[in-house]
């Protein structure tokens, strides 16, 4: 075996306490750890994520945060990229279970290795994305502290709360509890993959295979406002709602300006080889008389680029907190990460959802008003055109997508994620008293 490879990072000498961050190996999780580790470094923390080596590349060098490889056979050139193609395709009804597999053997290399590299890296503490069972479970196992991010949805099961990975209205009656309990028992069942590799380290370890205990009982911190989520009944006491976790963007050059709106469109970093995807929004976009910024992520050729219809502006990338205040709308599949950073800069979204929590996403932007829900199959049928239409004559969107951007504004984002877990893991005082917010709301009229 190789030995753990740390990357120096610049101002960790004075470091405190070393904490580790255990997350799924994808931008959308990697990116806002990486901003809440650089608000914990700068309060004195000396601040590692731990992956398999290919990981390496998804962390800004700029970032006041590490990286340490693990120490394990499988951890091999080529794994990461073969996952990465698995995420990628469609999770339909082949996909999915495919999708399912190949994060089960991620995490069952993270299960082998962690141990190991954690007390070799003399880690104090973790931050253990809830997407990850991973980082709990070694935590317990290793008898050191642990808090619970959540970059995505909280999937915490309520009762009246639909399953993740499901694009189900919110239907809090005895019909909707049922529909739910059903669709909890398929997943359990979709998801025996990754909880039977859980359940055999937990009980090789001796400990509790119970999922409960994947989620920490001392501080549960969010991305997600409290406003974009169902209504809940049964959170626990340590679970804090916030608002996105990233990192200050550069300044960019004005888009060319002209008298039309602009439209963003993305696809996130795994979907953006889509070209008929983006062909059919930045068709809508012309329709309407709007204009398409597309983010491609680099899944796109030159040439698919060019070839896209109604003068879109293109790159692989745009500094996403930086374009979305100057745009009238939003097109995206659901990743929650661009959700948030569209709902911060208060643009309502054209959701058309391919995958993961991706469905269920949309439905709680169309439970508040702050957007509309377009199926891929609908859109050959004009779905798409007619829904962009809507979003930009109808300001009652706008304005539901503006008050979650001002719920997220009094939030605090990395700054009091960071000061949160710093009151649990570096004194003895209390975590900090959640921030009063608003109950969730109920389904906003659109005016």
């Amino acid at each position: 075996m190789g030995s753990i490879v740390l990357r120096k990072r610049p101002n960790l000498t004075s470091a405190r306490r070393h904490v580790a961050i255990v997350t799924p190996p994808t931008s959308g999780h990697i990116n806002p750890l990486v901003a809440l580790g650089t608000a914990l470094a700068g309060r004195g923390y000396r601040v590692t994520m731990v992956h398999m080596a290919d990981a390496a590349p998804l962390i800004p060098v700029s970032a006041a945060v590490g990286f340490a490889a693990l120490d394990h056979p499988a951890d091999r050139s080529g794994l990461l990229t073969a996952h990465f193609r698995t995420l990628g395709r469609p999770s339909g009804i082949i996909g999915l279970p495919r999708m399912i597999r190949s994060t089960a053997r991620m995490t069952e290399v993270l299960l082998e290795a962690l141990p190991i590299a954690l007390r070799r890296l003399d880690v104090d503490a973790v931050i253990a994305d809830s997407a990850e069972a991973a980082g709990a479970l070694v935590a317990r196992h290793l008898g050191l502290p642990f808090v619970t991010a959540v970059t995505g949805l909280p999937l915490l099961r309520e009762p009246d709360v639909p399953p993740p990975f499901l694009g189900w209205r919110y239907r809090p009656d005895a019909r909707g509890r049922n529909r739910n309990a059903g669709g909890y028992a398929v997943s359990d069942v979709l998801m025996r993959p990754i909880t039977q590799v859980v359940t055999r380290f937990a009980r090789r370890w001796g400990l509790d295979p119970d999922a409960r205990h994947a989620w920490s009982d001392r501080l549960q911190i969010a991305q997600c406002p409290a406003g974009l989520d169902f209504p809940r009944k049964a959170l626990p006491a340590s679970f804090r709602y916030g608002a996105p976790w990233r990192l200050p963007e550069p300044a960019m050059t004005a888009p060319d300006a002209d008298e039309r709106p602009l439209v963003y469109c993305s696809l996130g970093s795994l979907q953006g080889a889509r070209v008929s995807l983006f062909a059919a929004m930045t068709r809508a976009c012309a329709a309407v008389g709007a204009r398409a910024l597309v983010a491609h992520g680099g899944g796109l050729t030159e040439a698919e680029a060019a070839s896209l219809p109604g003068d879109p502006l293109v790159r692989a990338f745009w500094p996403q907190t930086r374009i979305l205040p100057r745009c009238a709308a939003a097109i995206l599949h659901g990743g929650f990460n661009t959700v948030l950073d569209a709902l911060s800069a208060g643009v309502p979204i054209v959701a058309v959802p391919l995958g993961f929590e991706q469905p269920a996403t949309a439905a709680r932007l169309r439970h508040v008003g702050a957007g509309l829900v377009v199926t891929p199959a609908a859109i050959g049928r004009g779905a798409l055109e007619s829904a962009l239409r809507e979003l930009l004559r109808t300001p009652g969107y706008r304005r539901a997508a503006a008050a979650l951007g001002a719920e997220m504004a009094a939030c605090g984002g990395a700054a009091e994620a960071a000061a949160a877990i710093d009151a649990l893991f570096a004194t003895d005082r209390p975590i900090m008293p959640p921030r009063a917010v608003s109950p969730p709301r109920a389904a906003m009229s659109v005016v």
